[in-house]
């Protein structure tokens, strides 16, 4: 298994003024691994400690925070001479010791020479738990399931990727039958590495939906074991609502839905919750185009997205069949599957602000507009061929964007003010927008 995100890190490893870095995501997204794949192919020794598991490093951080203390301390617990120019030090599971978090700052301070690599699955809840953090002192990579083309990689599929690459257009449409046979394989099978690996290993759509199934069992245990007891029950009624909210035409998120009543500050906290542990995404809805986009967020109007389009096939129980093949009764629900893949293919290709916009008077309604840069683009999502773009014509005659693109199943092909991009080639999108004047 590849992912992206290595060649980050030896950015991170080779950069003059390298702080310790800080790896968010969600539980099971491969933080783990790829934190000690880091650690085996570019240094000489690592030394790996979970804070959550070893209870003798609890009282590590305790007393002081002397770095040259807890180097010898850590000498001693992995029997390996730690060298500030060989050694990798990874902290994982670190927000079970809220006090190692800080001391991230005196190894930036005391101890620059050393490389410091931290990660927690429910990182975002501790740094909402009132403790000291070090800020300005540490830098973060947010790492999620594996996209498309990391898909692709691992299931031997490596030669589509470098076409993909090529940007040659009429060469990717020669195989456009596999991208989207493929691209329908990771809508059951998803971006969880447990989940892809397996897949990989012997093509058990019954096997991998067993994975799925066992990691939403473990996100729940984490809502009873972490979350505070008086909003578990609510994080539970939104978090089962998901499906439900996308399955609606517009996909924007009901209170109602979650139980007839319902009003907004009942589960606030139990949405923010699910956030910060990397769970679900919210996406807000802008009343216009304008940079910064955010400065035209409406804050009462939102979507909520899963961290991943496996666990949204697990959730809505759509078996492999239904799925693949095609049906007329899941057309719907397939609309919501394909924005759950474009969401995540963005947050994953690049650091994009990500918003919506519908209009205030019609039903007009743009699936995705981002900013990227000095720009603001555009998108509309179409799970297959269709190539009407009505909302984004409405969008494009309001606020006169540079460019506006239309993802769907159907061939790449750039018109005056247009771009259709097949959806298999979302990875694409990158080196499109650069190219944009």
């Amino acid at each position: 298994m590849r992912r992206t995100k290595l060649a980050e890190l030896i950015v991170w490893k080779n950069a003059i003024s390298r702080k310790p870095l800080i790896i968010k995501g969600a539980r099971q997204v491969g933080k783990t691994w790829l934190m000690k794949e880091f650690g085996n192919t570019q240094y000489s020794q690592t030394v790996y400690l979970n804070l959550e598991k070893n209870r003798r490093l609890r009282t590590l951080f305790e007393d002081d925070f002397n770095i040259k203390r807890v180097i010898v301390a850590l000498q001693a617990e992995s029997g390996l001479t730690i060298r500030a120019d060989n050694t990798l030090l990874i902290f994982d599971e670190i927000q079970a010791v809220p006090e190692a978090i800080t001391a991230l700052k005196y190894f930036r301070e005391d101890a620059p020479e050393y490389h410091v690599i931290a990660a927690g699955s429910l990182l975002g809840v501790a740094l909402h738990a009132n403790i000291s953090f070090p800020v300005g002192k540490v830098e973060f990579m947010d790492l999620y399931p594996l996209t498309f083309l990391e898909f692709l990689d691992a299931i031997g599929e490596s030669a589509l990727v470098a076409i993909l690459g090529s940007a040659d257009w009429k060469l990717i449409t020669a195989y456009k039958t596999k991208y989207i046979e493929f691209l329908r394989h990771y809508y059951f099978v998803g971006g969880m590495p447990e989940a892809v690996l397996k897949f990989a290993e012997n093509n058990s759509f019954t096997e991998v939906r067993d994975i799925q199934k066992q990691i939403l069992l473990a996100y729940e245990q984490d809502f009873s074991k972490h979350a505070p007891i008086e909003i578990v029950p609510r994080i539970r009624m939104v978090w089962n609502s998901i499906p439900s909210q996308l399955a609606k035409e517009n996909r924007k998120f009901v209170y109602g839905l979650i139980k007839q009543g319902s009003r907004a500050k009942d589960y606030e906290l139990a949405i923010s919750w699910l956030i910060d542990c990397g769970q679900v995404h919210k996406v807000y809805r802008i009343t216009k185009s304008g940079l910064p986009l955010k400065a035209y967020e409406d804050r009462s109007a939102f979507k909520l997205f899963l961290v991943d389009i496996g666990l949204l096939t697990a959730m809505g129980d759509i078996d492999a069949k239904t799925l693949l093949d095609g049906n007329l009764i899941f057309s719907e629900f397939k609309g919501a599957l394909t924005e759950q893949y474009v969401l995540q293919q963005l947050n994953s290709i690049n650091s994009y602000v990500i918003n919506y916009w519908s209009a205030d008077r019609s039903t007009a309604e743009v699936d995705f507009v981002i900013q990227y840069k000095d720009l603001v683009i555009p998108i509309e999502v179409k799970a297959e061929e269709n190539l009407q773009a009505k909302s984004l014509k409405v969008f494009h005659e309001k606020f006169s964007p540079k460019r506006s693109i239309r993802l769907s199943m159907a061939d790449y092909r750039a018109q005056d003010w247009l771009t259709n991009l097949p959806l298999y080639a979302l990875s694409e999108l990158n080196a499109f927008i650069d190219e944009i004047k």
